[in-house]
């Protein structure tokens, strides 16, 4: 046992009446709560935010100066050996009982080694390559001192005009659960014992990214079946999955701010799903119920916090300032204190932080783990993966490394902070490759490669036309690099106009008119809306933030080095107006069927989207068998199996990601056209064919019926196996009986999803 635990032993040895040490671990921890007076165990609860973090408005740190680190139980914003290790030393020998700090930082999508944001990881639809990253991002951040990372973000989101679209894994609630799964793995490695595991939080719970309108921090109106069926699931597969701490949202849902909310916080979390981990606030949050309108004083938003399951606030100081009144009054019971500050010192103890405080602020690891090669190369394998080819006219992509000339046009492609996106606060912009960086290094050094800005997202006026369009006319071909800066898209960053923001617009129509062939490459953290001379040109790259190494990643795609594999995690419409508009959508009683008439649709817009949630071109191409099933009639209590083949039918070998989608034809209530339940990456040189099989059990044809039960009906289900969420290969079989479920806690998602 070293030293600190010895001196926190030794302390409780003279101070408790019992002469025997705690004989196991939980006994040591409620020794150690006996000791704390009201005021300590209060500072438990309580994180301090030492930095600006991009996510909300600014504290008044006058409000926090004269806050001592030894008064609180984490601190967020705080990286690096040195700083981690200076305030580590300084609580240990400055507070009475030496009870140890957690350092709280964002590790979203990467920490110094940047990998692409969510919504592009999404992309790859590769839970593999997610655990992978979120192993890598763990390995830097907590060799820099780090406990704990408010990642992953599960929030379903079907509406880009939310501009944290970025930060999740689309609009699929099957693919967000096996990827919240893959992440809270990755995060936490080997365990506890090893010191790059790094505590994880799921967040935001629940429904944050069905804000109305897509206005961040808005209310979420949803159903009962909605906040079921479609937010609730990735939430308790990362419970499933050993997450240690929830975080709520923002928002209200039902009348009820989440930050308030104990029937979804301790009715849901601790009783159903039997969470035992942290529920943390988001960024002041706990202050914020007053502007909800559910607190009239200040210190009521800490009553009701903590009544209804938050035990950490962060930053806002509202625990620290109004709970020792509110217990000694008699309004808050000491006990749920107790339960909350008992969840902290448990965290703390999983971490070793009682027998080494010190254990994550290592110099040596520090410098032996940030920036590697290693790291590196797992950026560039995820930014690969994560490109989505949407258009390929005339197979004009891959380009000839061999070009005599090719014309690099629009500002992002110089613009370092967005290859690394929002939310990622330890990276240096100056350690990733941009995309003009990674065209110069792939062509061949007798091609000439001329770059000229032309227009940014954040000026309506293009610059130096003229010579933009002499140097096209010039040119063999131009790469247009438009999208979004990295500041258009993150957190309070919502969009009413989706299209290229600024004078890019105007920019490529000018380009396109000289004849000369335009690839786009896109880069934004959200699905745009493509204007129709978007539309036109002959190819189109959707990069989205692709992270440390993106440009060397877009120019391995663009000049045939990798063959694309991505597909769309989201689906993206052809018009605002069509938003929110997602695969899963239930049938209506006048369904659209583009006939026209009195039907579920539009009079100046189809209501199909422009590309389909799961497509995705590749330089090659494949062909799909009809589905064949292990049996036509089944009972309610056997799975069945889905055998496809798949064919490359193209020149070059390939990647794709063959999709397994359900309907259940008939139901007690509406069911969606069609669901996703399963998908899997697979290798074909030309000409190979593979069978791919899927198995479906019982939980993939159950539903929730009129109480929310779930229930398997009899009825007959259709099965489509396909490149996108529009395949038309299906193959139909029957369950033949019917029975309830057994409604227990959270469960794996089904491992079929790899």
């Amino acid at each position: 046992m070293k030293r600190f635990r010895q001196l926190t032993l030794l302390y409780l040895t003279l101070s408790v009446t019992t002469a025997a040490l705690p004989a196991n671990e939980q006994e040591w921890v409620e020794g150690l709560l006996q000791q704390m007076t009201l005021e300590e165990k209060i500072g438990q609860l309580s994180q301090l935010g030492i930095q600006d973090t991009p996510t909300g408005p600014v504290i008044d740190q006058g409000t926090q100066s004269h806050l001592p680190e030894s008064m609180v139980g984490s601190i967020l914003g705080a990286y690096g050996f040195e700083q981690t290790l200076a305030l580590q030393k300084h609580v240990v020998t400055h507070s009475r009982l030496h009870i140890p700090l957690l350092f709280a930082f964002d590790v979203i999508h990467g920490f110094r080694t940047v990998f692409p944001v969510p919504l592009a990881e999404a992309s790859a639809w590769d839970p593999d390559l997610a655990q992978r990253t979120a192993r890598a991002a763990a390995i830097e951040a907590t060799a820099s001192g780090v406990h704990w990372t408010f990642a992953p973000m599960v929030d379903i989101a079907r509406d880009p005009r939310w501009g944290r679209v970025v930060e999740s894994t689309g609009e699929d609630p099957f693919l967000g659960a096996a990827l919240a799964s893959a992440k809270v793995k990755g995060f936490h490695g080997a365990g506890p014992h090893d010191s790059s595991f790094m505590l994880t939080t799921a967040k935001h719970f629940v429904t944050y990214g069905a804000a109305e309108g897509g206005r961040d921090y808005n209310v979420a109106d949803v159903s009962e079946r909605t906040l079921q069926e479609v937010h609730l699931p990735p939430f308790r597969a990362a419970v499933a999955a050993g997450v240690d701490a929830i975080m709520p949202s923002f928002n209200e849902i039902a009348g009820t701010p989440l930050h308030s909310n104990s029937a979804l916080l301790t009715g849901v979390l601790r009783n159903q799903w039997r969470f035992t981990g942290l529920i943390v606030s988001d960024f002041n949050a706990i202050w914020e119920l007053s502007q909800h309108g559910v607190a009239d004083i200040p210190a009521d938003t800490a009553r009701l916090a903590l009544t209804a399951g938050v035990d950490v606030d962060m930053a806002s100081q509202m625990y620290r300032r109004y709970l020792p009144t509110l217990v000694r009054t008699g309004q808050i019971p000491m006990a749920a204190v107790d339960a909350a500050v008992r969840r902290v010192l448990q965290t703390k103890q999983r971490l070793g932080l009682f027998d080494d405080p010190y254990r994550y602020s290592n110099e040596a690891r520090q410098r032996a783990n940030t920036l590697t090669p290693q790291h590196r190369a797992l950026a560039r394998e995820a930014a690969q993966k994560s490109i989505v080819l949407l258009k390929n006219n005339d197979a004009l992509l891959p380009l000839s490394k061999h070009l005599r000339n090719v014309l690099v046009v629009g500002s992002l492609a110089t613009d370092a902070e967005a290859t690394i996106g929002p939310w990622a606060l330890a990276a240096h912009p100056e350690d990733s490759i941009t995309v003009l960086q990674g065209i110069r290094h792939a062509v061949a050094p007798d091609t000439e490669v001329v770059y000229l800005g032309g227009a940014s997202p954040i000026s309506n006026a293009v610059d130096d036309l003229a010579e933009v369009l002499q140097a096209a006319r010039d040119a063999e071909v131009v790469i247009a690099v438009l999208g979004e800066r990295a500041d258009q898209s993150g957190e309070a960053r919502s969009r009413t106009d989706l299209g290229l923001p600024g004078a890019q617009d105007t920019l490529l129509r000018a380009l396109l008119d000289t004849g000369k062939p335009v690839v786009i490459v896109l880069m934004n953290g959200r699905p745009l809306v493509f204007s129709k001379t978007v539309r036109e040109a002959p190819a189109l790259l959707e990069t989205w933030f692709l992270g440390s190494e993106m440009g060397n990643a877009v120019a391995d795609v663009l000049f045939g080095d990798i063959n694309p594999s991505g597909k769309l995690p989201i689906t993206v419409p052809r018009n605002v107006g069509q938003i929110p508009l997602y695969y899963a959508h239930k049938n209506t009683g006048r369904p659209p069927t583009g006939a026209g008439g009195y039907e579920s649709g539009y009079i100046d817009e189809l209501w199909t989207p422009l590309y389909p949630f799961g497509f995705g071109l590749s330089y090659t191409s494949f062909s799909y068998d009809t589905p064949r099933i292990s049996a036509e009639r089944l009972a309610s209590t056997e799975s069945l199996t889905v055998h496809v083949n798949v064919t490359n039918t193209g020149q070059r070998a390939g990647d794709e990601i063959v999709q397994l989608y359900l309907r259940d034809d008939v139901a007690s209530v509406t069911r969606p056209v069609r669901q996703l339940r399963g998908f899997r990456k697979i290798h074909l040189a030309p000409g190979e064919t593979r069978s791919v099989n899927f198995n479906l059990g019982p939980q993939d044809f159950a539903l929730l019926n009129q109480h929310f039960s779930p229930v398997i009906e009899a009825g007959t289900f259709t099965v489509f196996v396909g490149g996108d969420s529009t395949t038309t290969h299906q193959a139909r079989f029957e369950v033949t009986d019917s029975r309830e479920l057994s409604a227990s806690g959270p469960s794996e998602p089904p491992t079929r999803a790899r």
